[in-house]
């Protein structure tokens, strides 16, 4: 699934990544409180996958300190 996510033409502002029709909502949102009256500008950018939900990145570590801790045993065993 692409994501999606619109970047301000007048300042840094950029939505969240999401479907094609919330990111759109959320720079016309922007727009009418940040600078109303103005044409819509800016860019969009798209990304390939979903970003990862909340608290997956907690996981990606927690297996990634698990594999290292196990790593160095792995290592210490075969020093000795």
């Amino acid at each position: 699934m692409t994501t999606y996510r619109f970047w301000c033409g007048e300042c840094g502002f950029k939505t969240p990544w999401g479907t094609e029709s919330e990111a759109e909502r959320g720079h016309m949102d922007h727009y009418d409180t940040r600078h109303p009256g103005m044409r819509l500008g800016g860019q969009v950018e798209t990304g390939a996958a979903v970003p990862a939900r909340e608290g997956t990145s907690c996981v990606v570590c927690a297996t990634m300190a698990v594999l290292g801790i196990l790593l160095l045993v792995i290592v210490s065993a075969c020093g000795h």
